[in-house]
């Protein structure tokens, strides 16, 4: 029975028909259990507040059962992993309940870690409570900073065993969007010369997702235009919180300009523009300063992808249609340099414009670089050095350089300026060491550290009542490490 009465599924996707998925069901949690949820998400969806005290609520969200109206499956799409071409890929361990109706809209729920799909490759379609948890919060943490993001309804647990480095166990975290669709999934038809799939999927798309394209000239150009600018936006959201995603692969990259698929992330401590978050990048291509470059790559990726929908009957066309895909990759660059230097106006308290602004925000950020002052506190501090500049002085190493830019940056903001930088750099974020708190406290079935961390990055612009949550992370959380397992 149907845990919310009333509950209207909708299904778009599952309209496009078998070429885009597999139907299947989950491969459930034996003797789960509740780890987590947000009410923060519910909200969204318009449940109501107990919607986890329901019949059947726990076993439709541990993958034992469906609600009437669910259509279980797997999406096929492909992509570049680390800049390589690597075929056909797939939700391998995510699989989409189905659509529902909510106040925001229709929203996609989707389960990852649900088991076995047609594309787990050498998987086990699991995923680990360990990376189950840092998704969740990191979902609503992200949230709850304004950044564009797939949102975490719930976690579920079991104890069955999952082998990854180590022996650990199962969970499932349900995720929740407009839309799942990534860049990947465009890629993959039209690399695999299905242009008949590729043109229903881009014509669904728009009509769902984006109807303003519809009428222009070129629907495809009108759509990657919107799409480079969407992107522009998220990785200046990114980079202005020192965000790291850490696997920015275009199968992880959303057609609505969302956070997606939380695996190796991490928010900077102390600031180093080549910082690389995921253990596994040996190289670097997803440092934080490459990020907005590495997008830009993704977008031609897409742009690509895009190509066969446009004519190509003649050489000539051929070489405009390519043109005209570039050209809209092109709004990318002005828009995310106008909206990160917004940003960072916002975060140095200035207001309005002046030429010399880009200047004062790269030189805080080279002082931060060379002393490696922690990034979030950093614009904390600043945030009240107005009034209060020793502890901002205390992280810098060079003093009278800090001294000096202090200086141009009084005489560039204004005196009101306190409260609203405040309002903009935030006290907490997700920190690396406050994941694995939580973390080890579930691994012993103590799940109020997750419940009490939400609650806290539920409110990032408010001082914390344990101030160790905002403070400098301690010296063992130095050797903590994430990689793509999980």
């Amino acid at each position: 029975m149907n845990a919310l009465d009333g509950l209207a599924w909708t299904n778009r996707f599952a309209s496009l028909g078998p070429d885009f998925f597999t139907e299947l069901p989950a491969q459930g949690l034996p003797d789960p259990y509740w780890v987590a949820h947000s009410p923060a998400c519910a909200e969204v969806l318009g449940w109501p507040a107990d919607w986890t005290q329901r019949p059947g609520a726990l076993a439709a969200f541990a993958g034992n059962t469906s609600w009437p109206g669910m259509r279980p499956l797997a999406s096929v799409y492909s992509g570049h992993q680390f800049g390589v071409w690597a075929g056909q890929l797939g939700d391998g361990r995510a699989l989409w309940l189905g659509e529902v109706d909510t106040p925001a809209g229709p929203q996609e729920l989707q389960l990852k870690g649900g088991g076995l799909t047609p594309y787990s490759r050498r998987g086990d379609g699991r995923a680990v409570l360990r990376s189950s948890i840092r998704e969740f919060l990191c979902s609503e943490a992200m949230a709850a900073l304004g950044v564009p993001t797939t949102r975490a309804l719930c976690i579920t647990g079991s104890r069955l065993p999952v082998i990854r480095e180590s022996v650990e166990t199962a969970a499932i975290v349900t995720r929740v969007a407009p839309s799942f669709v990534r860049f990947g999934h465009f890629e993959h038809f039209a690399h695999h010369q299905q242009l008949d799939a590729l043109r229903r999927l881009a014509d669904w798309f728009i009509a769902h997702h984006a109807p303003e394209c519809a009428d222009a000239p070129e629907p495809a150009v009108a759509l990657l235009r919107k799409v480079a600018l969407q992107t522009a936006d998220l990785m200046a959201h990114w980079q202005s919180i020192g965000f790291c995603h850490g696997v920015m692969n275009t199968d992880n990259m959303s057609m609505l300009g969302l956070t997606l698929d939380y695996g190796p992330f991490g928010f900077m401590d102390g600031f180093d523009p080549g910082h690389v978050c995921n253990h596994s990048d040996d190289r670097g291509r997803y440092a934080y300063a490459r990020q907005p470059a590495v997008a830009f790559w993704n977008l031609h990726a897409l742009a690509q992808g895009l190509l066969p929908l446009l004519p190509i009957d003649r050489e000539k066309d051929a070489e405009a249609s390519t043109e005209r895909l570039l050209e809209a990759v092109e709004g990318y660059r002005e828009r995310f340099a106008s909206q990160m230097l917004a940003r960072m106006r916002a975060k140095l308290g200035l207001a309005g414009e002046q030429d010399g602004d880009q200047a004062l925000a790269d030189d805080f950020l080279k002082l931060m670089a060379a002393s490696r002052a922690d990034f979030t506190i950093s614009f904390r501090r600043l945030s009240r050095a107005l009034s209060t500049p020793e502890p901002l002085r205390d992280l810098f190493i060079d003093r009278e350089a800090l001294d000096a830019w202090l200086a141009r940056w009084r005489a560039r903001t204004a005196a009101d300026a306190e409260a609203r930088m405040l309002a903009v750099n935030p006290a907490v974020v997700l920190r690396n060491h406050l994941a694995e708190g939580a973390i080890r406290a579930a691994q012993q079935n103590d799940f109020t550290e997750i419940e009490r961390l939400l609650k806290v990055l539920g409110r990032p612009f408010d001082e914390p009542a344990l101030p160790s949550d905002a403070a400098l992370p301690p010296d063992w959380a130095q050797g903590l490490e994430v990689s793509c397992s999980s």
